[in-house]
């Protein structure tokens, strides 16, 4: 299905996509507004330092009570997340479905069939056997699971022979198995998982779903990253929250991604990174009215159908196919969280430095994320159909949330004691200027309450997935934490400010693929 004239704006994926050339110049002052936000707080925290260190401080001292705030906040949500994602795990989900299905007959689970896309590149045939395996032990009927191995021509054909060496293993294993090749350089088109994934589920659905005459309300389709090991009960619950949603077809299903597959390979610093996007993605499945869909996630056909399928021409196809959604469907779009795990791989190169150099090129990727503000309110800016309250909160959340992550830890970094350096004797002369160490210090010493509540959890996830091996591995797992100072600047805030200022200065970036190794 094509998407109608008058919501071209869903395809646009960057400024030089679009021929009227105010509405070009409109999208790039888009595209400017998160980088000018990131460094006009950066050059503000010295300018001001300088001019008005008495401002300065007392804003610190304001930033570090919200600090506090925020960092309960979130540890409440975290904790409250934690629970439910335990309690998931030990539910019974097909007997829920059976109990579902006896109660409401039109809410037959049998009729609901699972379509997977695994889009792939160069990834090792390790990496892909143990994904499938995991598809394998899943407790839902092989009989309603259909699997996409989505391969790139621009692989070449170490990636066929790939392809077709889990083709022999486990085309037979289930309802139907599909391999998809996506040629290279279709124009308009930028080379990554959007593209392939969108071509993946276009030829599922020409060459399988529609055949079979299968509704396309009866298919959930997953697209996962290629390393994406599900749990055993993953599809069971995943389709009582599909069954039991108000409105499944206007909802994506949203995972908590835990990076276990190779835990035991992966250096501190990729642990801590991995830890850290954990604990935001659990706390986000305690604020639906703030989540979007991340890495791998689930919709309906039917959806992805009307609105023709992913973006093709963005890098973060993950969180901008909810906001095409939501554009599409004038704002009648959420995302159900649905409290259940799926393993996936911590980010580990070959070396120890190979490891830091594709942990910062993968955050630099995940911050490019920055590309769906311009996207988004340009699409404001054209639909007047979605109310304004919606807009405003939308908008407000994703300036706030990109400028907090190039921002946040430089400025707690800095602002402790910057006006002191620069504010000059006559500032250094006042109370303020003696106490304000000691006010943030204090401050970020409570803050430290929701740090330890996430390392607490993390402990209680290694040792129920893991088996530790004497005291010190069981001190080093806390230890490690240490460094997350460190981590929240190096693979924080720097890949950030870094995606941002790209994209501010019209330098697009391209898909990276995250470089998959199994020892």
């Amino acid at each position: 299905m094509r998407i109608s004239p008058e919501k071209y704006y869903l395809n646009v994926g960057r400024a030089t996509d679009l021929k009227n050339p105010k509405a070009r110049r409109i999208y790039r002052t888009l595209e400017i507004l998160p980088g000018a936000l990131v460094w006009a707080t950066l050059m503000g925290m010295f300018l001001f330092s300088w001019l008005k260190p008495i401002w300065v401080a007392y804003f610190i001292i304001a930033f570090s009570v919200y600090w506090l705030l925020r960092t309960l906040h979130f540890s409440l949500h975290i904790m409250a997340a934690y629970q439910k994602m335990k309690a998931n795990l030990t539910t019974d989900w097909l007997l829920k479905l059976d109990e579902l299905t006896g109660k409401h007959p039109d809410k037959d689970w049998r009729k609901i069939y699972h379509l997977i896309i695994f889009p792939m590149y160069q990834e090792s045939l390790v990496v892909i056997e143990g994904s499938f395996e995991a598809l394998l032990n899943a407790r839902y009927p092989k009989e309603k699971t259909m699997v996409v191995l989505a391969i790139e021509e621009r692989a070449g054909q170490a990636a066929r022979e790939t392809a077709q060496a889990i083709a022999r293993q486990y085309q037979d294993k289930f309802f139907r198995f599909l391999i998809t090749e996506h040629p290279r350089d279709i124009a308009g088109e930028i080379a990554g998982k959007g593209s392939n994934e969108s071509w993946a589920g276009k030829q599922a659905q020409k060459l399988v779903i529609d055949p079979l005459k299968i509704p396309h309300e009866n298919v959930i389709v997953s697209s996962f990253d290629v390393d994406a090991q599900v749990y055993p009960q993953y599809f069971s619950c995943l389709t009582y929250y599909y069954l039991t949603s108000a409105n499944p077809t206007r909802s994506s299903f949203q995972p908590i991604p835990v990076y276990f597959n190779n835990f035991a390979e992966a250096p501190f610093f990729s642990r801590i990174v991995s830890s850290c996007n954990f604990f935001w993605q659990l706390m986000q499945q305690q604020r639906p009215e703030k989540i979007t869909t991340y890495s791998s996630h689930s919709m309906n056909l039917k959806t992805l159908v009307e609105m023709d399928f992913w973006q093709t021409n963005v890098v973060s196809e993950d969180a901008g196919v909810f906001w095409k959604a939501f554009l599409f469907y004038d704002g009648a779009y959420q995302i159900m969280p649905i409290h259940y795990p799926l393993s996936m791989d911590a980010c580990v190169g070959d070396t120890v430095w190979k490891t830091v150099i594709n942990q910062y090129k993968q955050q630099r990727r995940w911050a490019w994320g920055s590309e769906g503000i311009p996207y988004l309110l340009f699409g404001f800016l054209r639909n007047n159909k979605i109310p304004f309250y919606k807009k405003f909160r939308y908008a407000f959340l994703m300036l706030e949330s990109f400028w907090a992550w190039g921002t946040n830890a430089l400025l707690i970094l800095f602002l402790g004691w910057l006006p002191l350096l620069l504010g000059g004797g006559e500032f250094n002369a006042t109370v303020l200027s003696y106490n304000l160490p000691q006010i943030v210090r204090n401050l970020m010493t409570f803050a430290l309450v929701g740090v330890f509540a996430a390392i607490i959890i993390n402990t209680l996830l290694v040792k129920a997935n893991f088996s530790l091996r004497g005291k010190w591995q069981n001190v080093f797992i806390v230890a490690q934490w240490v460094f997350l100072p460190i981590s929240l600047i190096v693979f924080g805030a720097v890949p950030a400010i870094e995606a941002q200022t790209r994209l501010m200065l019209g330098q697009y970036m391209g898909f990276w693929v995250t470089e998959k190794v199994r020892r």
